[in-house]
């Protein structure tokens, strides 16, 4: 579980978030609505500590994460997916790169592990053979379910999606919050 104490952010004396308290449940695809503009990716960043926040404290299974430093934080953010508004994968690198890049930053594993684990991925979001492409060669739907790949080949316990079917038609984002609802189920993620 994720849980969020008093959460206040702002920017250059301008506030987005004050007085935020939230709690995100285990197994379940946790949904934060609000209009464009309304702070709900300044919440989603400041809660995995893209943005320090100016008080309040976020908890993650009872481990309060404001209070940890720098390297400590790392120990939580092994268990942090995030797919992130843009898909945010990296233009020079093959999707299997992409996919494989938190196992590279994070892992000791061998590349054959490593591989294993990627081509896993890629088969739970349905992009057998896309290995070799590249982000100019995928269409909207195909670019989301490497982002979602990329966020799970950690394992993660916790999963962010910044407006996952943003830009995508209505067929294509039945599949990706169908996806997105099979992965939490399957690994009990609180997503």
């Amino acid at each position: 579980m994720i849980r969020a104490e008093h959460i206040v952010k702002s920017f250059e004396g301008r506030t987005v978030l004050k007085d935020i308290s939230v709690e995100f449940e285990t197994g379940k695809t946790n949904l934060i609505i609000g209009k464009s503009g309304s702070g709900k990716t300044v919440l989603l960043k400041s809660l995995v500590g893209l943005h320090e926040i100016d008080s309040g404290s976020v908890w993650y299974d009872g481990v309060n994460f404001t209070a940890l430093g720098f390297r400590e934080r790392k120990t939580i953010r092994k268990d942090i997916g995030m797919i992130f508004q843009g898909g945010a994968l990296l233009d020079s690198s093959t999707v299997a790169e992409n996919v494989k890049l938190p196992l590279d930053l994070f892992t000791d594993r061998s590349e054959a592990e490593k591989r294993e684990r990627v081509d896993f991925c890629l088969r739970r979001v349905r992009l057998e053979g896309a290995d070799n492409l590249y982000p100019a060669e995928l269409s909207g739907g195909m670019t989301k379910r490497v982002a979602i790949a990329r966020a799970i080949v950690m394992n993660p316990k916790y999963l962010f999606c910044d407006e996952p079917n943003s830009g995508l038609d209505p067929q294509t984002s039945i599949v990706i919050d169908n996806l997105i609802h099979e992965i939490t189920r399957e690994y009990n993620i609180t997503t």
